[in-house]
């Protein structure tokens, strides 16, 4: 029996028009990271939308990486409540949240939310929607001043995130996993993170960049009903290089209708960290 349900009312995904509407009534938070070399605290302060807070990905929505934890482990639950709550994010608001990278790393956020049962959104084409519809200058510039509220610490739903063991015994019951990555590194061709090149034997690739149009915005429900069909079911699983633009590709399949999918949160740097773990290269799954 599942020990979570994704929230009604907010979909995964929502439009500037819909955030305009209710922006006195959401917690809206931009999502950055130094990953690239980025200063995502000057980013901010140099202009975000009005009363948005910063949260930093490495800090916030994840713990130091761990071997087979991967890169980008979940945080304990008494964590993140400690440090959304500094936040000013409330256990019973709904969150709206965008990055400078086509919701990349704000996914990562929208699905811990939701699988926790908070009403949570992607900003669909982030920042730069935003600036697109106003009228006139409708940035706020500096730091944001914000309440701290206490948040109540939530387990994360066993249920909605997978380990290597279970990905393994999803592929030889003949379940679906899918690669977040890119091609090339999906291929084994390059490799400019992790210490080993390839995917997880049996895994499909579908780059969550994909899930975009050429306007940087998710394609409509009917492409990712198309992208998706083929591979969507009642237990996917999702990975990525380190559990964060899997998320992207999560959020994209419920968008799109499909069963909220598992994530497997230690991804290609959790499965490589570990020397017995097979190892695949080339375009066979």
């Amino acid at each position: 029996m599942s020990t979570w349900s994704a929230p009604t009312g907010v979909p995964p995904i929502v439009g500037v028009a819909w955030l305009r509407r209710r922006i006195d009534g959401v917690v809206v938070c931009e999502v950055g990271s130094t990953m690239g070399g980025v200063d995502p605290r000057a980013e901010f302060e140099a202009g975000h939308v009005p009363g948005a807070r910063l949260v930093d990905l490495d800090a916030v929505l994840a713990r130091p990486a761990s071997g087979t934890d991967g890169r980008h482990p979940l945080p304990t639950a008494t964590d993140f409540a400690r440090d959304l709550g500094a936040l000013g994010v409330a256990d019973d608001r709904v969150v709206v949240a965008y990055d400078r990278r086509g919701g990349a790393l704000a996914s990562r956020l929208v699905w811990m939310l939701r699988i926790l049962g908070q009403p949570a959104a992607i900003l669909d084409g982030g920042l730069g929607t935003w600036e697109e519809t106003a009228t006139g200058d409708d940035l706020e510039r500096g730091p944001t001043a914000v309440e701290v509220v206490r948040r109540t610490p939530r387990p994360w739903p066993e249920d909605a995130v997978a380990d290597a063991d279970r990905v393994a015994a999803s592929l030889a019951a003949g379940g679906v996993v899918i690669d977040s990555r890119e091609r090339r590194r999906y291929l084994g061709e390059i490799e400019p993170i992790d210490a080993v090149a390839g995917h997880v034997p049996g895994a499909r690739n579908l780059p969550f960049a994909d899930n975009l149009g050429p306007d940087g915005r998710f394609r409509s429900v009917e492409e990712l009903r198309d992208r998706f069909g083929s591979v969507a079911g009642a237990d996917t699983i999702v990975y990525c290089g380190s559990g964060v633009t899997a998320c992207h590709n999560a959020l994209a399949l419920e968008h799109a209708g499909f069963a909220l999918p598992r994530v497997f949160v230690a991804s290609w740097s959790g499965w490589t960290a570990d020397p017995d773990r097979p190892v695949a290269t080339g375009d066979a799954p």
